[in-house]
């Protein structure tokens, strides 16, 4: 049985990309049938576009700067993605919250990962907000974006310990680990069941 076509990514980051390398990473070891079409960061300096053209990925950059409106920057950015047809737009550090049209747009095909167990500490300052809460367990979760922040369907989770001594910080460390493993696997999943 021949292998099916590897599905097409884009990956949209602000920063370091660090989930994008893990994907990437994943991708060139065969641990999951996908290729990335492109890299787009709405940064410039983003760190994560050197790793991408390092790998031979195109990169595109749109600063979200030059755009009077977050609908101007959103439509732009839908018609550089549309350019390269992806199967799934990936969400990995990108700092932006998404126009309804935009989400709209690439309903049941936008990813995001975020870090906590959702639907517990949607937004910003999770590991903070855990430790202050006495969770025992915190983690990250990987779900399809809808127009309400961070509420869409989870798709997959990962949990680890929230340790008595443990900071923001160490707890921030510990659950990226496991965000590096969970992207891939979650990308994996939502692959395979579409293509069987």
């Amino acid at each position: 049985m021949s292998n099916p076509t590897p599905a097409k990514l884009v990956i949209l980051i602000s920063g370091r990309g660090s989930n994008m390398q893990s994907i990437v990473n994943a991708i060139q070891a065969d641990k999951l049938n996908a290729e990335v079409a492109a890299v787009i960061s709405n940064r410039p300096d983003a760190a994560g576009l050197d790793f991408a053209r390092d790998a031979g990925i195109t990169s595109e950059t749109l600063d979200h700067k030059n755009f009077a409106s977050r609908e101007a920057f959103d439509q732009q950015l839908m018609d550089l993605i549309d350019k390269f047809e992806p199967n799934y737009v990936v969400l990995a550090g990108f700092m932006r919250i998404l126009s309804a049209a935009f989400v709209q747009h690439y309903a049941n095909r936008l990813i995001n990962i975020h870090p906590s167990l959702l639907p517990k500490f949607k937004g910003m300052h999770t590991h903070k907000r855990a430790i202050e809460a006495g969770e025992s367990e915190h983690g990250a979760s990987v779900h399809f974006v809808t127009e309400e922040l961070d509420a869409g369907p989870v798709i997959l989770q990962a949990k680890v310990p929230v340790l008595e001594a443990d900071t923001e910080e160490t707890l921030a460390a510990r659950v990226l680990v496991e965000e590096h493993k969970l992207y891939p696997d979650a990308l994996r999943l939502l692959i395979e069941q579409h293509q069987s």
